[in-house]
């Protein structure tokens, strides 16, 4: 029979944070900076969540491709920009079918992209201005009203606003298909407003030292802020009366509990049936090229609009030469969902596409590095859920709870949930 917990007090206004996700180390950097002494509890050997990155033989490999918009809000409040030393993509993608390859960018933003946008016949003029238009619009649009517009999905969405159907199934399905990762558009057009909006706004960007940094940096954040972070030690429950936590052996008591934890811990922790539990994943294979490829040595996506196996191909090393080292390229070829096909299955796949795309490049250096089947990368997302979602304050008592399910799913979701609960613990404890 295992015994009871002990019991260790804490001193006055204290706070303890389950969870070392993004959500849950900017919680924890806030909660110190408003003058509680705050302990971080975190099941695995490192924080991160799902943002983190691995490095091997030169390469880096981040956990699925991920990347980081810097119109985030959140994000330009949180983190140190210039300290992560952002490599940037270019605006737009690259439209492949068959032998065929089409730059659709943004000229404005990017001068060069001007004639090969202008020449690409894989989408019309009508869409090419009804896409220019739509930037204008949301570019003007505040994100508050981004959210609480009625609601539909992507592809009545843009079926409303006259899209051709060759326009969304060669562009919008692999590429919004890729942030969603929802090849069907049966996500919320919320979502589409939100990203199209980020993405005019600002870049898209990878730090040179892989996703991970951004991880790296928050945890370093908050324990210059005074954080106690405890790796490796899982929280086995939470109590709000008063509050609580339980980890092996021991029990503390907490002036406020933040629960930043996945979404099946925190509805088990907390009792709170409103997070929501439906999941979108997907499978990332890092593969090396031969240096110098043509696809390896761009930096714009790579989308497939001929089949979605693989959705999208990202030249990392193109953008960030840093993923790889000097006599290889790093591309991150990502398919939705985590497919029944085996590794070598999938890999095989990528190699037809990519040697179809690029006839006139040798392959014979293609090398599956690593494969990372993720089948919980973020939330579903259909029209209405945000409405749904649990406020931070949810929980019974001084327990709170923090992560992308409680805004939207993203990078800014999990860290405007972290500094919501944040506020809301040190508003209770005050």
């Amino acid at each position: 029979m295992t015994p009871p917990p002990q019991h260790t007090a804490m001193t006055d206004e204290e706070a303890v944070v389950v969870g070392g996700g993004l959500a849950g180390l900017v919680a924890a950097r806030h909660l110190a900076a408003d003058g509680l002494d705050v302990t971080l509890f975190e099941r695995n050997p490192t924080v991160g969540g799902r943002v983190r990155s691995t490095h091997a033989d030169g390469f880096t490999f981040d956990r699925g491709f991920q990347v980081l918009f810097t119109s985030y809000p959140a994000a330009k409040r949180e983190l140190d920009f210039d300290a992560l030393d952002l490599r940037s993509f270019s605006p737009g993608a690259v439209i492949c079918r068959g032998d065929r390859r089409a730059v659709l960018g943004d000229p404005l933003r990017d001068p060069g992209a001007l004639v090969p946008s202008v020449l690409n016949r894989e989408v019309s003029t009508m869409d090419k201005l009804r896409t220019l238009l739509l930037k204008r619009e949301l570019t003007r649009k505040p994100f508050a009203d981004i959210w609480s517009d009625a609601d539909a999905t992507i592809e009545q969405y843009l079926a409303a606003r006259g899209f051709s159907d060759r326009y969304v199934d060669r562009f919008v399905r692999p590429f919004y298909g890729g942030i969603t990762l929802d090849r069907s558009l049966s996500t919320s057009k919320r979502v589409f407003e939100y990203t199209f909006k980020l993405l005019a706004d600002g870049r898209t960007v990878l730090p040179a030292a892989g996703m991970g940094a951004i991880s790296a940096q928050l945890a370093a954040r908050a324990r210059d802020a005074g954080v106690t972070i405890e790796p490796e030690t899982p929280v086995e429950a939470v109590h709000s009366d008063p509050a609580a936590v339980d980890v092996p052996g021991e029990r503390i008591d907490a002036d406020a509990v933040v629960v930043a934890t996945d979404p099946d811990a925190a509805r088990e922790l907390t009792g709170v049936d409103a997070i929501p539990t439906d999941w979108k994943g997907c499978t990332t294979q890092h593969v090396a090229l031969p240096a110098a490829h043509p696809l390896g040595d761009s930096d714009r996506i790579h989308l497939n609009a001929a089949d979605d196996v693989p959705n999208t191909v990202a030249p990392m090393s193109g953008v960030a030469p840093e993923y790889a080292p000097d006599d290889r390229e790093l591309v991150a070829v990502t398919t939705l969902g985590t497919p029944d096909r085996s590794s070598t299955a999938l890999a095989t796949a990528a190699r037809d596409a990519i040697a179809d795309w690029y006839p006139e490049a040798s392959l014979g250096a293609f090398e599956v590095l690593h494969t990372h089947r993720v089948p919980f990368s973020q939330f579903a997302q259909p029209p209405g859920v945000h409405d749904t979602l649990p406020d931070t304050t949810a929980p019974a008592g001084a327990v709170y709870v923090a992560g992308s399910y409680t805004h939207n799913a993203s990078i800014n979701g999990a860290m405007e949930s972290g500094r919501a609960a944040a506020r809301a613990a040190s508003d209770h404890v005050s």
